[in-house]
């Protein structure tokens, strides 16, 4: 009986997939536990197993590689060698070339779910035309790559820009990659200066995607307020000097943001909430997401009951979570269940800024850069160092009172570090 496997759902934000390597062909005996496929997802390339019950010989492949396809769609259908599938294929449009041929001339009947028919993609015309070119580099210098064909590459020692693309939109994919022979005599031609115009249209990724699609739903739909203040940082400089003196890990001036935030939380729960649409949640666990940059957008994993766990605590954990955002290792249970989120963007030389809400929490805090300026103490002008703090509330959960009280606690608690430990 033929067994129709969709696309799965990765994420909790995942609408569709990336196909980024089969490691299955047609015909071929899959076994629970077998690793199918690697799926580019909003947030990192995962492996695909089969699940207990998926078993049977390969009949077809729905999705190739390098195609993107929504959460759902025909990703592969098992069952019994020389089944005869076309009826369940037809429901949606033509089998595709890659289908194993058809043995049996009567029809087995499908176990398969009684749904709608399931959509197939049609095969991608055919165009003749010269081999690929090298595939688009972007205005940055980045080349348009899958992440597993980057990894491939780096490990190679190969330079992309070299690879000619076979995906979408001339994406380099691994087979590119694979099948890459250098040209050791290969002339270079020089730079065109004379001010011919052009442009080239990437493909987004799906992480892309995603922060584009939840960014623009919070920007319209929850109406921001900022609250700004400046912190003192003078204090928190000697004390990370002092810790960092005699610590085993260093600590960072972002754990100690992260660990003032947590703790003025547990005093302003109310900024530690959610509008759920019918009512406010307040939680009374403290998650802060903390947003890791990659090359794609980034990721927020998550420090959970931050307010308990020790300044090192703290920079091990997202010490770690940036490495695995890196290397596109972050499972699901590392993003998910934040209840406030803090930017930081001073370690890139940003003196401030305003960040947008990461839905549905109700606020996210945005920290700058320490600056060396004139500060007046007792009377007198004398050198200081301050960070500006900026907090953007959804003013449907919380009001500017609420959101001002917050920020002067964590103002109390970075200006004398030492109160974090009582």
């Amino acid at each position: 009986m033929a067994l129709v496997i969709n696309m799965p759902r990765l994420s909790d934000t995942m609408t569709e997939g990336v196909v980024a390597k089969w490691h299955a062909n047609v015909g071929d005996t899959v076994k629970e536990g077998m690793l199918l496929a690697e799926i580019e997802t909003d947030k990192a390339t995962m492996d695909f197993e089969a699940f207990p019950g998926q078993e049977g010989v390969l009949l077809h492949i729905g999705i190739g590689e390098g195609q993107t396809a929504p959460v759902d769609s025909l990703l592969c259908v098992l069952g019994a060698a020389g089944e005869d599938i076309s009826a369940l294929l037809q429901g949606g449009a033509p089998a595709a070339p890659a289908a194993a041929p058809v043995a049996a001339p009567a029809v087995v009947p499908v176990a398969a779910p009684a749904a709608a028919p399931v959509a197939v993609p049609a095969p991608a015309a055919v165009v003749s035309a010269p081999a690929p070119a090298p595939a688009p580099v972007l205005s940055s210098g980045r080349v348009v790559a899958s992440p597993l064909a980057k990894r491939l590459a780096e490990e190679k020692g190969i330079d992309l820009r070299a690879v000619a693309g076979s995906g979408d939109g001339g994406r380099i994919v691994k087979r590119d990659v694979d099948s890459f022979v250098p040209e050791t005599s290969a002339a270079v031609a020089a730079p065109n200066f004379t001010g011919a115009e052009g442009y080239v249209d990437a493909p987004n990724t799906q992480m892309r995607k995603t922060i584009a699609r939840r960014l623009s739903e919070s920007k319209f739909t929850a109406p921001h307020f900022y609250l700004k203040v400046t912190v003192d940082m003078s204090a928190a400089m000697a004390a990370r000097a002092q810790l960092n003196a005699v610590a085993d890990a260093k600590v960072s001036f972002n754990d100690l943001v992260v660990k003032a935030a947590a703790l003025s939380l547990k005093k302003h729960p109310a900024i530690n909430s959610a509008w759920m649409g019918d009512f406010i949640r307040t939680y009374h666990h403290v998650h802060v997401g903390v947003a890791v940059a990659v090359e794609d957008g980034l990721l927020v994993p998550v420090v959970r009951h931050a307010d308990a766990k020790s300044l090192q605590a703290i920079g091990a954990e997202v010490k770690s979570f940036a490495q695995k955002a890196k290397d596109k290792k972050l499972q699901p249970s590392d993003w998910e269940g934040n209840t406030f989120t803090i930017s930081n963007l001073g370690m890139f030389g940003i003196d401030e800024f305003t960040a947008i809400i990461n839905s549905p929490d109700a606020c996210i805090l945005a920290v700058g850069g320490i600056q060396e300026v004139p500060v007046v103490k007792d009377g007198q002008v004398v050198p200081g160092h301050t960070m500006k703090l900026t907090l953007s509330c959804d003013h449907r959960a919380v009001d500017g009172a609420t959101g001002a009280a917050f920020l002067q606690t964590l103002k109390q608690y970075l200006e004398a570090p030492v109160t974090m430990l009582l």
